[in-house]
């Protein structure tokens, strides 16, 4: 009887049980449900690969290859990253209407989930720029003056000084940069799309391109202001240029009949 009595379990032992099972249970959740997070992750990108795949193959593939491995008709995209398909398809630049000397902008085909399927699949094919956070293109704590002098440095020469775009050679142009999304202008510094070069974070940080898309925010807002008067378009030394010769020369020759018709009435009389 005594050995019985020395083998009955003591009234909390079923409490300690009960709590060890409660953390056993917890720390096996606390393992597996980051892993499971982790997995529905994946499967959401594979499942965006593989939409984005179908897209690329009836709207991509016959210029760009069926890889992305590029064509005689369109350049490869491995690589390029999911910064590119952003850019080039939010913009309507893809697909293309016709090969050219340059693409223009027009209303897009794809809309935003499409875009993100192509982009996905796209960055799949290779490391690239992805698509930028907001907070890398909002204008929340840039430098508008820093942002000038970036401009006016690196984007003028082909863009203006207010971004209004100018011709290139071989009907070759630069766009106007007003009214473009500050996302797109951020996504075409990184990538380089068509002639422009491209301005990887090494040569234009993330600051310094928050700078320039505020900059170019500022000057053609609404509440910005020329300080010459008639801006003419801001399009540079032609349209001044233009206005000159048409208006100044046109006075010359207006002035030019006068003189000679008072001489002419003078020598009657």
């Amino acid at each position: 009887m005594k050995k019985l009595s020395a083998r009955r379990r003591h009234p909390l032992a079923a409490l300690v049980v009960l709590l060890f099972a409660l953390a056993v249970t917890g720390g096996l959740y606390a393992a597996f449900a980051p892993a499971d997070k982790a997995q529905a992750d994946d499967t959401a990108q594979s499942l965006a690969i593989k939409e984005g795949k179908k897209l690329y193959a009836v709207g991509c593939a016959s210029c760009h290859g069926t890889g992305g491995q590029g064509t005689s008709d369109g350049p490869s995209l491995v690589g390029v990253g999911a910064a590119a398909v952003d850019f080039q398809v939010g913009t309507g630049r893809m697909p293309a209407q016709q090969p050219g000397a340059q693409v223009p902008r027009k209303k897009p085909i794809y809309n935003n989930a499409q875009r993100e399927q192509l982009a996905a699949y796209v960055a799949s094919l290779g490391p690239g720029p992805s698509v930028p956070d907001k907070s890398e293109y909002s204008s929340d704590g840039a430098n508008i003056g820093k942002g000038g002098e970036l401009f006016r440095t690196n984007c003028a020469q082909c863009h203006n000084f207010t971004g209004k775009g100018g011709a290139l050679t071989n009907g070759k142009f630069a766009p106007t940069l007003e009214g473009v999304d500050p996302k797109h202008i951020y996504e075409a510094m990184q990538t380089g799309p068509q002639n422009m070069p491209s301005f990887g974070d090494g040569s234009l940080s993330k600051q310094n391109k928050k700078d320039i898309i505020a900059y170019l925010g500022a000057v053609n807002g609404d509440e910005s202001e020329s300080p010459g008067g008639l801006d003419l378009g801001g399009l540079g030394p032609v349209s001044e240029g233009l206005f000159g010769y048409i208006f100044g020369l046109g006075a010359l020759v207006a002035v030019a009949i006068w003189v000679a018709a008072r001489t002419t009435k003078a020598k009657k009389s």
